[in-house]
């Protein structure tokens, strides 16, 4: 499982014209399942993001966690994270887990996000998503697991 992480002080997701997710102040999550990942890696993650400390104190340090600045959190799946750029000119995309085995991982990250207290809005599994952020800090971290 691989995950870029935004700090964001707004996301949303528009499918179709329509919005289907939107966030103010907290973390645009772009998740990519692996073959062969299953809930261990979904809980790890899930434990990770929602404890993880890089918004600012009143001193200006990283130390703050979603839950400490009461912010949100936004999961848009997507596959191409695990593409392989290294040979040739087309990224070949066989690590990533098939359509059928990623939606209920992607589904179960959000759910478990929710579990640990973090409001969670959702892009839409396999649709064609227009993704706007604006990007606070910019922080942006790639999380594996």
């Amino acid at each position: 499982m691989r995950i870029v992480l935004q700090r964001v002080s707004r996301a949303s997701v528009t499918v179709d014209g329509s919005v289907v997710g939107q966030i103010d102040r907290g973390f645009l999550l772009l998740v990519g399942v692996a073959r062969g990942d299953g809930p261990d890696q979904v809980r790890a993650a899930a434990d990770k993001v929602a404890g993880l400390r890089v918004f600012p104190d009143a001193a200006g340090k990283m130390n703050l966690s979603l839950a400490d600045v009461g912010g949100a959190a936004l999961v848009v799946s997507q596959f191409t994270l695990l593409g392989d750029a290294s040979r040739g000119r087309r990224p070949s995309f066989t690590d990533a887990a098939p359509g059928p085995e990623a939606e209920p991982l992607v589904e179960l990250f959000a759910g478990e996000l929710e579990s640990r207290g973090v409001h969670t809005e959702r892009g839409s599994f396999g649709a064609h998503m227009d993704v706007e952020l604006v990007n606070d800090g910019p922080v942006t971290l790639i999380l594996e697991f």
